[in-house]
C-alpha cells in the first residue's frame, strides 16, 4: 500500500486475522468508485484499468463480492413430500451498478445465475456452485 499511494499504513492484531488499515488523501484516485453518498444512490463504475484487472481475474473479484455481501448455505427445498438439500449462493446490494458487475463476472466464468429478486441473485445449478466453490472459497 505504501509503495502505491498510502501515507501510512498500519497492522492492527485482531482475533484471528491482522487487519491493514491505511491513509492517504490520493486512494480516491485509485478507487475512484468511492466518494460521498450511499454507494446504491450514486453511479459505481470502474475505470478502463479495472475493468482489465477484472476481466483477468474474475475469480478474485468475484471472492472480494461474495465475502463481503453475499453467502453459500444449505438450501433445503420439498417436492411432493421429498425433501432436498443442496448448496447454494446468494449476492444481495441495493446498488444496481455493483449488482451488474457481479453480473459480468460470474458471466466471464460461465456461471449460470438468477435474479430472484431486484437485488438479489441466485447461483443453485450444481455445476455452477462448484465452480463458484473454486473461486470463492469460505469467508475467513
Amino acid at each position: 500500500m505504501r509503495a502505491v499511494l498510502a501515507a501510512r499504513v498500519q497492522r492492527v492484531q485482531q482475533a484471528g486475522c491482522v487487519s491493514v488499515q491505511s491513509s492517504g488523501k490520493h486512494w480516491p484516485c485509485l478507487l475512484p468508485q468511492h466518494g460521498p453518498g450511499k454507494k446504491h444512490e450514486r453511479p459505481i463504475v470502474l475505470a478502463d484499468w479495472q475493468r482489465e484487472l477484472v476481466a483477468a481475474q474474475p475469480g478474485d473479484f468475484l471472492r472480494g463480492l461474495f465475502h463481503s455481501d453475499g453467502c453459500r448455505f444449505a438450501n433445503r427445498v420439498t417436492v411432493r413430500g421429498k425433501a432436498y438439500i443442496y448448496p447454494r449462493y446468494m449476492f444481495v446490494n441495493e446498488s444496481a451498478d455493483i449488482m451488474e458487475l457481479c453480473q459480468w463476472g460470474l458471466d466471464l466464468l460461465g456461471i449460470a445465475w438468477r435474479m430472484n429478486r431486484r437485488n438479489s441473485l441466485s447461483v443453485a445449478r450444481r455445476d455452477a456452485v462448484v465452480t463458484l466453490d473454486r473461486h470463492v472459497g469460505p469467508k475467513s
